[in-house]
């Protein structure tokens, strides 16, 4: 069980993306979202970062080598993630141990926030009781706005008194707790106090103005979300639990804070407020974090209703939206992401019955995923490895109540118009699964009333096997190239359609025409490998039914032709297929045939990068001049020698064999 404690989410935009957050009692964390070209998030996927386990963490999201990092007393570092080396930036180095804290220069939130400007690279804020600002990287630091907090001095002497002196100088009141840039305008920064104080300044701490609720009482300012559809428009999330008042605290203003507006019904007294944040595609559409939760609101806050579903009920204590994907930070279950967001954005409550939902762009990647198949079945995992997003893009759709009788199909086709592949909600009733050493069968859509998911895993159909043969190698067809592509869903006479982008990995490196080149001779391959095991299966069944009528034949002439014919096509199928292998080691006494080898060809040619090799081409023709004979063998079979056949049947009166 994961029982990590995090405070505050930052995110680069690398692929795949990186989340960072200081973790209660250990160092920063830094873990990526996915591992590529592996089965899960492991060890391998983080490592510790800048500052320290209360610390906000600042960077260049698209280039995050220097990352700037806090600790409580206001210690901050800038670690080189490359050298993993770090050097002290505190904006003044003075030793706040066992001082009160009214006498002490700056008073340092336990989670004093550090943020990167998103309008001017390299300029960097942080928050004391002042907002502090470094253009070169702390060495030096401009203080840019007065005392923002109610500064009571009071409340300022030992940390934790009057009942246990912490005095470490790391529990400080009136401090700032949060600093947020508009991501609209630059100059306008919002800050939000630990004692429960507003403010905005509009030129970039020139002149600041106090934008508190009017009659917000002493409270925590926990986090603050400038709307990213509307600059005027911003959130609060406020908390008292610290005067024992677990009364849920969100304000809302569409006014730059001259009037607020709360917004908490639906969230119940002890689900005490920390984090609200507003989809990035979907205006009005909120997620909020609490002590008991998540809760969502699809009316910009007139209303919330839970948002749990298999996230572990947990404090929340930060949320980001970021690529898609809703970031979840907890106290006590470590990070969790939610995937594919952007079906929630689509949402229509009022709509009901037949619609599709846009997927989410996804990427070409190679990664597993439990997430890929059935979510719905989908438990759990190894309690030290993380989960990665599935593979594939991934379809929402939802359907009226269907007859069991009634099949939908889907349809996919790429951005000239030609069908990739068509996918069916009945199963393949002739599949016949062998012992590992087979085609898997297709996978098939689910057709529940109501919302529905399906993972396209990116690839062109299953090549058939044969069935009762062990052939060890992979029959899944290659992944589609790059591009747009449109997805209909045909029910009971209805279709509705929607299309969707798959991009290439950001980290592979290819060539112009490198995926149109591998595209043209995989699925010329693939193919020919599919017209010969039709071939093999077709002329197989009629080896069976000939078997079976020669029992019966008398005449003859008529059963010497049918011998003749019979081994023919027994010579032939042995030629193509080794029917004596039945396992693994089986190859070590049984000699693989030709499909076999074709196969071989296919998947020694298939990879994540898609790359066309010169030994591939050579092979490929080596075997396509084979198969030229071998094709040709049982063209003749199939259409010469078994419907002559068939006229000695029809004429002896005994039938015909079927093809």
């Amino acid at each position: 069980m994961p029982t990590a404690q995090f405070y505050r989410i930052s995110v680069d935009n690398l692929f795949p993306y990186n989340i960072y957050g200081g973790q209660q009692d250990n160092t920063s964390v830094k873990i990526a979202s996915l591992s590529t070209g592996s089965g899960s998030i492991t060890k391998r996927d983080w490592t510790d970062s800048a500052g320290g386990e209360s610390a906000f963490l600042a960077f260049d999201p698209d280039n995050p080598r220097y990352v700037m990092g806090g600790q409580y007393l206001g210690t901050v570092e800038v670690m080189d993630m490359v050298s993993k080396s770090a050097t002290q930036i505190m904006q003044a180095p003075i030793q706040y141990l066992g001082r009160e804290a009214r006498d002490m220069k700056y008073l340092f939130n336990w989670n004093a926030p550090i943020i990167a400007s998103v309008h001017e690279p390299g300029t960097f804020y942080h928050g004391a009781q002042y907002v502090f600002k470094t253009t070169d990287m702390g060495k030096t630091w401009d203080i840019i706005s007065p005392d923002l907090t109610r500064d009571i001095d009071a409340k300022q002497g030992n940390g934790g008194g009057p009942y246990t002196n912490e005095a470490v100088g790391a529990e400080n009141y009136g401090t700032l707790a949060y600093i947020l840039e508009s991501p609209h305008e630059k100059g306008y920064i919002w800050t939000g106090s630990d004692d429960g104080l507003v403010h905005l300044t509009k030129n970039g701490g020139e002149t600041w103005e106090n934008v508190t609720p009017k009659g917000l009482k002493e409270c925590l300012i926990n986090a603050i979300e400038v709307s990213p559809h509307d600059p005027a428009t911003a959130y609060i999330a406020t908390t008292r639990y610290k005067f024992n008042d677990y009364t849920p605290g969100f304000y809302k203003t569409t006014d730059y804070g001259k009037t607020w507006t709360a917004f908490n019904s639906g969230i119940p007294y002890g689900a005490f407020t920390r984090v609200v944040r507003e989809d990035e595609f979907k205006k009005d559409l909120l997620y909020a974090g609490t002590e008991k939760g998540i809760y969502a609101s699809w009316n910009g806050g007139k209303s919330w209703e839970p948002f749990q579903l298999n996230l572990p009920k947990t404090p929340i204590t930060d949320l980001k939206v970021h690529q898609g994907d809703l970031v979840v930070a907890t106290s006590g279950r470590s990070f969790w992401i939610l995937d594919d967001i952007i079906a929630l954005g689509q949402y229509q409550p009022s709509k009901k019955g037949l619609q599709m939902l846009k997927p989410k762009e996804a990427y070409n990647g190679s990664w597993g995923s439990p997430l890929n198949g059935d979510s719905s079945k989908f438990t759990g995992s190894d309690p030290f490895e993380g989960i990665n997003p599935a593979n594939g893009v991934v379809l929402y759709y939802e359907l009226p109540k269907l007859k069991d009788s009634t099949a939908i199909t889907l349809e996919i086709t790429d951005a000239k118009g030609k069908i990739i592949r068509t996918i069916s909600s009945e199963k393949n009733p002739s599949y016949k699964p062998h012992n590992g050493g087979g085609a898997p069968p297709a996978p098939v859509l689910s057709k529940n009333e109501g919302l529905n998911r399906f993972v396209w895993d990116m690839k062109h159909p299953i090549m058939p096997g044969i069935p009762d043969v062990y052939i060890e190698a992979g029959f899944t067809g290659h992944k589609v190239s790059p591009g747009n592509y449109t997805f209909t869903l045909n029910v009971d006479g209805q279709k509705v359609t929607t299309t969707g982008i798959i991009k290439e990995l950001p980290t592979y490196e290819t060539k112009p025409g490198q995926y149109e080149e591998f595209d043209v001779f995989m699925t010329a391959a693939e193919a020919e490998l599919t017209v010969m095991h039709n071939m093999v299966n077709q002329l197989y069944a009629a080896q069976k039914e000939l078997t079976a009528i020669l029992k019966k034949v008398t005449d003859p002439t008529v059963k010497t032709a049918g011998e003749k014919l019979l081994a023919n096509m027994k010579a032939w199928d042995a030629e193509m297929v080794q029917r004596k292998s039945q396992a693994y080691d089986d190859v070590e006494n049984f000699p693989n045939k030709f499909t076999a080898e074709y196969l071989f060809m296919i998947n020694q040619t298939n990879s994540s990068i898609p790359r066309l090799n010169k030994s591939s081409i050579d092979r490929k023709t080596e075997l396509d001049a084979q198969w030229m004979g071998l094709k040709a063998r049982g063209t003749q079979l199939k259409n010469t020698a078994i419907p002559a056949y068939n006229k000695t049947l029809w004429d002896a009166g005994i039938g015909a064999i079927r093809l």
